[in-house]
Order: C-alpha cells, then sequence, then structure tokens
C-alpha cells in the first residue's frame, strides 16, 4: 500500500507526462472501482456527481459530506485521488486554507478549487482575490505535514474557459506542485495559453490532444 506522499508524489508525476492525464469522475465506490478496472491513472471527485447520489443539486453538499465521501473513494481503490471541493466551501482565503487542510487530513493526493462564487449576482471572485484564495492556502498545516501534496488543480476553471486571457496573466508564474499551472516548454506566453484544466465537449475530439502542448496538462 502506498503512503499518501507517494499518492501525492505520483499524482503530480501525472501532470508532467508526455500525454495528457485524463481524470475521470467516479460518483460512487462502485463507479470508482470499475474506473480503476478500466485502467485510469487517477481519479477525482465530482461534486455534481456526488449530489446526485444524495438527491441533491450540486454546490448544496456541505463540506463534511464532500469529504467523507472523498475518503471513501480514496480507500476504494490504489489509485491517486484529487476532490472537486468547489470553491474551498468558504470565501475566504483562510476558510480554503482550512479546507485543503482537512483534504489532505482525507487522504487525497490532490485537490481542485473554483472561483465559482455559487451567487447568481456576483458569480465569479474578483481575479486578485481567486489568486489569494489559492496561494495563500500553501504553505499551510497540510504542506507542512505533506510537503508534496499538490495544490489546487483549477483555481478558475469556469472563468477561464469563459475568458483565459486576463485571468492567465495571474498564474504566469505558477506556485511550486501546481498540477495544473506548470508551464510546458512549448507553452505559449499566458494571454494565449489554453486554459489549465481542458474540459473538452463529445463534438471536440480533437480538444485533449490540441490543448496539451499549449499547457492544459490534463
Amino acid at each position: 500500500m502506498s503512503t499518501q506522499i507517494q499518492m501525492a508524489e505520483r499524482f503530480l508525476a501525472l501532470h508532467r507526462q508526455q500525454q495528457p492525464l485524463l481524470l475521470p469522475n467516479p460518483w460512487d465506490l462502485g463507479s470508482a472501482k470499475l474506473l480503476a478496472w478500466l485502467g485510469f491513472s487517477a481519479l477525482a471527485t465530482t461534486s455534481g456527481g456526488f449530489a446526485a447520489t444524495v438527491g441533491r443539486l450540486d454546490g448544496k453538499v456541505r463540506r463534511d459530506e464532500a469529504l467523507a465521501h472523498a475518503a471513501a473513494i480514496v480507500e476504494a481503490t490504489d489509485l491517486p485521488v484529487s476532490a472537486d471541493l468547489e470553491n474551498g466551501f468558504a470565501d475566504h482565503p483562510a476558510g480554503v486554507a482550512e479546507t485543503v487542510h482537512l483534504a489532505a487530513g482525507a487522504g487525497l493526493a490532490g485537490c481542485s478549487v473554483e472561483d465559482f462564487t455559487g451567487r447568481p449576482g456576483d458569480p465569479i471572485y474578483e481575479p486578485s482575490l481567486a489568486a489569494e484564495r489559492v496561494t495563500t492556502s500553501w504553505p499551510s498545516p497540510a504542506g507542512q505535514r505533506y510537503p508534496n501534496w499538490p495544490r489546487p488543480a483549477c483555481g478558475g476553471s469556469r472563468s477561464a474557459l469563459r475568458s483565459p486571457s486576463p485571468r492567465s496573466e495571474r498564474w504566469s508564474r505558477p506556485p511550486p506542485n501546481c498540477a495544473s499551472r506548470e508551464p510546458t516548454a512549448s507553452a505559449p506566453s499566458a494571454p494565449s495559453a489554453a486554459p489549465p484544466c481542458a474540459r473538452p465537449s463529445l463534438a471536440d475530439a480533437r480538444a485533449v490532444a490540441d490543448r496539451h502542448p499549449r499547457g492544459a496538462p490534463r
């Protein structure tokens, strides 16, 4: 059985290979085991998928429930697991840091933190706050205990897909161990880079192959 740090190092290494990391989303223990059997290298929880299993909409699951679900997915297979932690279940950077600390304690190899607020009238955090919510989460108690634990994986995926250029500038110098923000040798300057986590539709079969050379490692 691999230790958590070994899992984290393995997860980070998967973002640094020649091919993009295809990260499927199990919604329960059975789907986690099936995806592992199919040969995927790592897993990531899905907030919407888990919410549906308990009869709720995405964004209506509590932090303790999401972390308990993530811990169960970790135990289901021997693959590294990253958790979809929505907006970190907090607006303030300190709250996000606490969530990340708890996530590390749940045995996860990584996590994602979005800059989507969930508020219809103000749906996206202001760019400087969005960046602070991620960067100030490390170093933290989690970072001190698990020095190789990857940082949040998107920190703004929804807005980045809508308009990547202005927000990408905030991430032109990614912090260490930030799995989805690490530039590649062939990546262009930040304003023209692809969103860090490619989320292609079924209609765009070229998306994964096209975005990986432009700086989207998964």
